[in-house]
């Protein structure tokens, strides 16, 4: 991870306009969970959903890419409202960039999550790369924020908070 310190931090993301997620690992705890007829169950922690709403209600757009498709994943992701999300992405940095072009939003407006290393492009062309505190050694490494909880358990709402709270001119919540 650079290094950056705490005016830094609020300064990038105060001027977020656009978050993206990764999903497995990300908004879920990575594991997959197959039952006998083939269905695929995930979980997914409701404070990050939550974390999610406060975005939206924030006008901060979110978007979500994930490298496998689920049905379980568009489920929650519907719920959420999630203003973009596409699924059985190959190339991550490509769907990034996509992913501003459709909203209209500059690199460095935006915000992305990660865990692994299939998303260090978009890792690399986000304003404010982000990663889960169980992310691999490399994205954690091209990360300028490293959330305290690990995916799938609160991390997206530690960036969720970190951007809102900026926005409002708030100085951070101190990890627990």
């Amino acid at each position: 991870m650079s290094s950056i310190n705490d005016s830094e931090l609020l300064a990038l993301a105060a001027r977020i306009e656009l978050v993206v997620f990764d999903v497995d690992g990300v908004l879920t705890d990575g594991r997959l969970y197959l039952g006998d007829d083939g269905t695929e169950y995930k979980a997914f922690h409701v404070r990050d959903g939550h974390g999610v709403k406060l975005l939206r209600e924030a006008n901060v757009r979110v978007a979500a890419l994930s490298g496998r498709r689920s049905s379980a994943v568009t489920r929650r992701l519907d719920e959420l409202q999630v203003d973009l999300y596409r699924q059985g992405c190959e190339h991550k940095g490509r769907d990034f960039q996509e992913v501003l072009q459709h909203f209209g939003v500059e690199a460095t407006a935006a915000a992305y999550l990660a865990d692994d290393v299939i998303d260090l492009p978009a890792l690399h062309l986000a304003g404010l790369p982000a990663a889960v505190a169980d992310a691999h050694p490399r994205v954690k490494s091209a990360a300028r924020w490293i959330s305290a909880h690990g995916g799938g358990r609160g991390a997206a709402r530690e960036l969720c908070d970190l951007i809102v709270d900026a926005r409002e001119g708030k100085a951070p919540d101190a990890p627990a």
